[in-house]
């Protein structure tokens, strides 16, 4: 017993794992197919018992008819059961030999007119079921006798081996009371073949119709679903060197073309950023490279050979320089990381615009100090916005580091705070040595860099610029710039309407 429900089990676990690898336009056919099955046989249950209803229907109909005729011969009414009884004495089984010849005659003309159709067979029973009269076509046979129905009833029967549509109408006296029942009754022979012949159609045609069905719905099924084969194709070959390839898109602007297109859409994005991260590698490593290779260098030198302390000191400060400038750069690094994978969520609160501009001013003096440059800041406008302090401070540290490395010295940078309709516009201008017209649409680009030689003794790594893009983007801060060569440059930040207030 356990063998055989071990069995069992595996035979079941063998069919689901089949199941669940079936090839999508296999599945797509078989739910298809189930679902047109089940309306089909409901269609076909429908059609034969319609058929059926309709054939039983018109035998009622002829039925009728003679009930009507038989009661129109015997000149007699339903309500006069002894009188009907006796006439179709006469009518049925020849009524009295001593009689008039040309009655006779008459009776048996009449009697023959009905006896001669085999397809009627007649009955008067009384209330019991007694058997009253019959045709003579019933012979040594009776119809079938339904004491239950106490009204007119149409229903079918066995006699004689044979199905026969029987009618039972009640005969009922003046006062009301059943004296009897007239029952007719008509074989169904023809009938049965014909409906016989409907079901066998209807069960042959059936597996048919569901295994042509099928197999067209299946190779429908599959040319519907090509466009996901290539898309399965181009991913199966998709690989760094070959990021290019693209799905061609179906002719029909359906769903499959929508899926096409978002897959050739995602190649987009996965091949620029690709590029992108490539592109960062590079230009990283190259920064990294260049600090660690002066430091490594001016080590290698310092242990040839016994120096001077003030040597081992300035050497040993440079070295420090330079690790402090690749700190600098990784701590960018880590910065844009966080913003490449969405785990920087700014914390937006209220903020005094001039005196935070003011704060950060003060730290970045040293620095403007060198180089005698002279830092002013505009407080005629009392703004106040919606912003993250932090953020906001390495905006301004970023921009204004920018300004004093590329500004001559004894130069100027101004500060001003103006309200432009709804909004807060906060603008930074040096005199420094400018931007290319044709070059400011790049400076917002990670490790990016007008020309090396502007950027020699600077210090810089090309990426405080796009840290200052990213950070004002997550507050909802427009950035613009405006520079020429030699003109000097200035940024300016728009707070956005609603979120600035005086």
């Amino acid at each position: 017993m356990i063998m055989m429900v071990k069995k069992s089990v595996k035979k079941s676990h063998s069919f689901f794992k089949e199941w669940s690898v079936m090839s999508l336009r296999n599945r797509i056919a078989f739910y298809y197919t189930v679902m047109t099955a089940f309306l089909i046989a409901l269609v076909f249950a429908i059609i034969y018992v319609m058929v059926e209803s309709v054939v039983y229907k018109q035998f009622d109909e002829e039925i009728k008819k003679e009930i009507a005729e038989i009661l129109s011969d015997s000149n007699v009414s339903t309500h006069d059961f002894k009188g009907f009884a006796s006439f179709q004495n006469q009518d049925i089984d020849g009524g009295d030999n001593g009689g008039d010849n040309d009655n006779d005659n008459d009776n048996e003309s009449k009697k023959q007119k009905k006896l001669n159709v085999d397809t009627e067979f007649i009955q008067l029973v009384n209330n019991t079921g007694e058997v009253i009269n019959k045709s003579a076509s019933l012979s040594w046979c009776a119809l079938a006798f339904n004491p239950n129905q106490s009204g007119p009833a149409y229903f079918n029967s066995n006699f004689g081996g044979s199905m026969v549509r029987q009618a039972q109408v009640p005969l009922i006296n003046k006062s009301g009371i059943t004296e009897g029942y007239l029952i007719v009754a008509v074989p169904l022979k023809n009938a049965i073949i014909v409906l016989h012949d409907l079901q066998d159609i209807l069960l042959f045609s059936f597996p048919v119709i569901i295994l042509t069905l099928f197999v067209l719905t299946r190779l429908i099924a599959g040319k519907s679903i090509r466009p996901i084969e290539k898309v399965i194709a181009t991913a199966e070959k998709m690989t760094q060197a070959n990021l290019d390839q693209r799905i061609p898109l179906p002719f029909h602007h359906d769903e499959l073309y929508r899926l096409s297109a978002t897959f050739n859409a995602l190649l987009d994005r996965m091949e620029d950023a690709f590029k992108r991260e490539k592109h960062f590698t590079a230009n990283a490593s190259h920064e990294l490279k260049t600090p660690l290779a002066i430091v490594k260098g001016t080590l290698e030198v310092l242990v040839r050979k016994p120096r001077e302390r003030e040597h081992y000191e300035t050497r040993i400060q440079f070295c420090l320089k330079e690790l402090n400038r690749m700190a600098r750069l990784i701590d960018q690094l880590l910065m844009l990381a966080r913003y490449e994978s969405n785990k920087m969520n700014p914390h937006i609160e209220t903020v005094a615009l001039s005196p935070h501009i003011e704060n950060v001013v003060e730290r970045m003096l040293p620095s403007a100090s060198s180089k005698n440059i002279s830092i002013t800041v505009d407080h005629t406008e009392k703004a106040q916005i919606a912003a993250d302090s932090g953020m906001l401070d390495m905006i301004f540290e970023n921009i204004l580091s920018n300004a004093i490395k590329y500004s001559a010295t004894g130069s100027l940078i101004a500060i001003a705070i103006k309200r432009n309709a709804d909004n807060i516009v906060c603008s930074i201008s040096d005199q420094g040595i400018g931007i290319p017209e044709e070059k400011l649409h790049a400076i917002f680009e990670r490790f990016y860099r007008v020309d090396e030689s502007r950027n020699s003794g600077t210090g810089g790594f090309g990426l405080g610029l796009s840290i200052v893009k990213k950070l004002a983007d997550l507050q909802h801060i427009k950035v613009s710039v405006t520079s020429g060569t030699n003109k000097g440059t200035t940024f300016s930040l728009t707070f956005p309407a609603g979120e600035a207030h005086g």
